[in-house]
């Protein structure tokens, strides 16, 4: 038996929405992987690393940038991200 995880929502909601987590693909062969930098100090230096260690395994990388890690990304940025990826990593860093 997994124990439950419980996942917390940094966005201050009063009551936030329960959300079922996605099912995680079995492997990344033949993925488009998104390397999302939501514009915190050195974000861009994490995710060089991941996509040099990403693409040396062959795997295809889009890369993407918030305005501000003051907000929530853009609807049009979020759009464009689930249009050209099935995966995505975003770069927490400070």
């Amino acid at each position: 038996m997994r124990p439950s995880t419980i996942l917390l929502d940094p966005t201050s909601e009063k009551s936030p929405e329960m959300r079922e987590r996605l099912k995680r693909p079995d492997n990344l062969k033949g993925l488009t992987i998104g390397l999302l930098n939501i514009s915190k100090p050195r974000g861009d230096v994490f995710l060089d690393e991941v996509e040099k260690q990403l693409t040396g395994q062959g795997l295809k990388i889009r890369r993407y940038q918030k305005p501000t890690f003051a907000k929530v990304a853009p609807l049009e940025l979020k759009q464009e991200i689930r249009s050209q990826c099935q995966v995505v990593i975003e770069a927490l860093a400070d």
